[in-house]
């Protein structure tokens, strides 16, 4: 009787595990959270927003540069 107990128990207990490791919370909601909440923590949102700003600040300079090469333009042909 113990032999059949044994199996029956680690069957349930693997099909549990199973269960559990399939229902997981990757790619859940909380899950998102926590990986939010680490980034934050460790700094690379703030990088990530510096490398934003630093790629859009290099956007602005060239767009205000092509206007002053263009009001350039415009004041020798007049």
């Amino acid at each position: 009787m113990l032999h059949r107990v044994i199996p029956g128990k680690l069957l349930c207990a693997s099909f549990l595990g199973l269960l559990l490791a399939i229902s997981g919370c990757e790619g859940t909601e909380s899950r998102e959270q926590v990986d939010d909440t680490v980034e934050e923590l460790a700094g690379k949102k703030d990088l990530d927003r510096y490398q934003n700003m630093k790629k859009e600040l290099g956007e602005i300079e060239t767009r205000q540069a092509q206007r002053l090469k263009q009001l350039d333009g415009e004041q020798e042909d007049q």
